[in-house]
């Protein structure tokens, strides 16, 4: 959501400050503020609107700027106030001697604003953000260090913060608890961020803040400590991605650079994890034995939006090779609603970022509860990947574009390996885990076939550009992709689409089916097909336009559907992914068309920090 980038070092601030705002624009935005800290006190400049904005605005102030060699900044994904220049960070406090960017929501706010209020201080914005500002101030007593520590003590929330004094000149704090903050740690220098990806540019050496993490920056010197404990030990890691992986690579949009990247990235995620020969997976980081691996009664998964969807199909796999009982729960309901868990039972959330609050929660509730927890997560280093403690990495690489493509098959992917391996712990035959293992193998030379027929899947869309709904069908491992699929064109093209179970139309949904209204209907080959093609007739007997996902060849159902989208011959547990990329595609030329931005689609935020 938001973002945060902070320096302090011997070059000039503002160019290191505006190239990271720009390398975190992928997460949504509605305002971006920039404050710099000089001899004559701290400049901020800020503006509703995007960071081109920002740099022009602050332009014409080199000679000042030059001077500069620490600051803060910030891009806002607005939650208290409308996105307005005023409500955009940073915030001061009320005589302007300290100023932040904060991540997050301080969720006792108001009482805070009250009593700041009747102490006579007057607030500019309608941000929670702005009180916090004020706090630190009525805090401070030269130590900026001491007033932030001594001021979160005081907050209720979550909250990734980035402070600064004018009577500091240099010295940033920083301070996190559910928001995450990265410290990148350069030559004579430090760059602060709430992404890796605005601090490789200069340095890959890292320092991932844990929650209540509270330090004082100052060049290169960092210190850290609890803010229950006093000093702490955080080992810098290794970024393990190259700037070059973030930039577009002569792709008009980072979302259609990261569909043809699923190749590769799906090449990494299951390299040295299938073992042929045994017909099982290697998955050293759930650091489970077999014996403990059968000992697990039942696999529940969480995660929220892509990745729910991903878990879906992972449901599927696992009851159907594994024979255990496998359920999915949206994260945000997890702890609310008092979950029944046990010791013999494991819970696996599922994150890109692995920062996603409501899935950090239902990882948090898990764990009290005795549950053995495990995550599956793409960035190193993330908060659920550090506190679940085991799990797998996707290896996908960055992914920059708000609606997820890469991260979403390689998520599959893993899921199909995880079900392999609890199936080979029970009762699948070593010649049934080494015809799935092949299978498996195959799909990243699967989605290499849909992706050659991306004009065609281009001609396709120009078809469906016009339509303001539309719906996606689909049954077994099918229907999670219907849901994806159209939530993939919901996010960027701004259509109302609908995912449902095939069966579901015909309670309910079949009513609003008109020429207007467009099916998508995934029609692959294998189970249940017969009734999905009833299903369209269905809806072309109410003269919906129908597209159809086919098994490529498959020519009954090619002439039951308006256009076609082929997908090359596979089982169904595998077919979900080159049937995923297709609708990938089609949404992608589809808001092509409409001229829609693909990359940060409207209200849209890439890591949902806050619940």
């Amino acid at each position: 959501m938001c973002g945060i980038v902070g320096y302090t070092g011997k070059r000039s601030a503002m160019p290191v400050l505006i190239s990271g705002l720009k390398k975190l624009e992928y997460r949504g935005y509605d305002s971006a503020g920039v404050a710099l800290s000089s001899d004559s006190g701290i400049l901020i400049r800020k503006q509703s609107g995007k960071v081109a904005g920002l740099a022009d605005q602050v332009e014409g102030e080199k000679e000042l700027l030059s001077q500069s060699h620490s600051g803060i900044a910030h891009t806002r994904w607005a939650t208290h106030g409308p996105p307005t220049t005023l409500n955009a960070h940073p915030h001061e406090g009320n005589d302007g001697r300290v100023v932040l960017v904060h991540n997050g929501i301080i969720e006792n706010h108001n009482a805070l604003r009250d009593r700041f209020k009747a102490a006579g201080h007057t607030f500019k914005s309608e941000t929670d953000s702005e009180v916090l500002a004020h706090l630190v101030e009525a805090n401070y007593e030269g130590d900026l260090f001491e007033a932030v520590k001594k001021s979160l003590k005081e907050v209720e929330g979550t909250y990734g913060v980035t402070c600064m004094s004018k009577d500091e000149p240099g010295v940033l704090v920083v301070a996190r608890s559910g928001s995450p903050i990265v410290i990148g740690l350069g030559e004579d220098e430090t760059i602060v961020a709430s992404d890796a990806s605005a601090i490789i540019t200069y340095t890959r050496q890292a320092i991932y803040l844990d929650d209540n993490d509270i330090a004082r920056i100052e060049g290169s010197k960092v210190d850290i400590q609890s803010l229950d404990s006093g000093a702490v030990t955080r080992t810098p890691s290794e970024i393990d991605w190259s700037p070059d992986a973030a930039e577009k690579g002569g792709y008009e949009h980072y979302m259609l650079k990261e569909v043809f990247e699923q190749p590769e990235a799906i090449k990494n995620t299951i390299r040295g994890r299938i073992d042929l020969n045994r017909g099982t997976a290697i998955l050293s980081g759930l650091n489970l034995t077999p014996r403990e691996i059968v000992d697990i009664q039942r696999l529940l998964i969480v995660g929220c939006g892509t990745s729910m969807n991903a878990g879906l199909i992972g449901e599927y796999a696992v009851e159907d090779f594994a024979a255990i009982p496998a359920e999915v729960e949206q994260a945000a309901e997890f702890r609310y609603r008092n979950p029944i868990v046990g010791s013999r039972d494991m819970v696996l959330a599922i994150s890109q970022s692995g920062e996603t609050a409501d899935t950090l929660a239902a990882v948090r509730e898990a764990v009290d509860k005795g549950s053995l927890v495990a995550a599956l997560v793409n960035v190193v280093g993330s908060t659920i990947a550090r506190e679940t403690g085991r799990g797998i990495y996707l290896h996908a690489g960055p992914e920059i574009s708000v609606a997820s493509t890469k991260a979403f098959t390689s998520q599959v992917s893993v899921l199909l390996m995880i079900a392999l391996k609890i199936a080979r712990s029970h009762r699948l035959s070593r010649e049934d885990g080494i015809q799935i293992a092949k299978e498996i193998e195959r799909i990243p030379e699967l989605v290499q076939e849909v992706l050659d027929i991306n004009d065609q899947i281009a001609e396709v869309a120009a078809h469906y550009a016009n339509y303001d709904n539309a719906f996606y069908i689909g049954r077994g491992y099918m229907f999670p992709v219907a849901l994806e699929g159209a939530l993939k064109l919901k996010e960027i093209s701004y259509i109302h689409a609908e995912g449902y179970h095939s069966a579901e139309l015909k309670h309910g949904p079949i009513a609003l089916l008109e020429e207007s209204m467009p099916v998508i209907a995934l029609l692959n080959q294998g189970p249940g097909q017969d009734k999905s093609l009833s299903n369209v007739a269905e809806c072309k007997a109410r003269k919906a336009p129908v597209l159809g996902v086919i098994t490529a060849g498959d020519e009954e159902a090619r002439k039951t559907c308006d256009h076609v989208i082929e997908i090359p011959a596979c089982p169904q547990y595998t077919a979900v992914v080159p049937a995923a990329v297709a609708l990938q595609l089609f949404a992608y030329h589809v808001a092509r068309i409409r001229g829609c931005a693909i990359d940060q689609p409207r209200n849209l935020a890439k890591s949902v920090t806050v619940e």
